[in-house]
């Protein structure tokens, strides 16, 4: 059974290879694609996910027990602009097609439900088929343009 994982600072090498595998980043091509992530940035980056109250900010890596390896990370931030909660999810390539990404979006619910906070959004570029994951797992489409799917879930 998948487990959530709260990393120490000195362990977030996991999440700079994740952000650095082109693999895993493919779907984040049309903004980009990989995101360097140098240690450098790491106390800052941490301090401002763990700092904040967890109704806010929620960071957590996957972890499997029975390979007993991280497979990925999820999260949710609540964006000042839109006034929504946005998450995230992301599977490294290699545990794809593995059941980690639905497992993984159901305990960031579970996970945001008992922080208080009561509906996830996601914005996906519209050319990403995980928006199908989403919907699968309980989200409906709340708008789509030629750039992004918005997906969201009532908590």
């Amino acid at each position: 059974m998948l487990e959530t994982y709260k990393p120490d600072i000195g362990e977030l090498g996991f999440r700079q290879g994740l952000m650095a595998d082109p693999e895993t980043m493919s779907y984040n091509a049309a903004w980009g694609g990989t995101i360097p992530f140098p240690q450098e940035d790491w106390q800052d980056w941490y301090e401002y996910w763990f700092d904040a109250p967890e109704s806010m900010m929620y960071y957590r890596y996957l972890y499997d027990p029975e390979l007993k390896t991280f497979v990925g990370e999820i999260a949710y931030h609540y964006d000042d602009e839109r006034k929504i909660h946005v998450c995230d999810v992301i599977v490294l390539a290699k545990y794809r097609n593995r059941g980690y990404g639905s497992a993984g979006l159901q305990l960031l619910c579970e996970a945001a439900k008992e922080n208080g906070v009561s509906v996830l959004y996601d914005d996906i570029a519209a050319d990403n088929p995980s928006w199908k994951l989403f919907v699968k797992n309980g989200f409906e489409i709340d708008y789509r343009t030629d750039d992004v799917v918005m997906v969201k879930k009532d908590l």
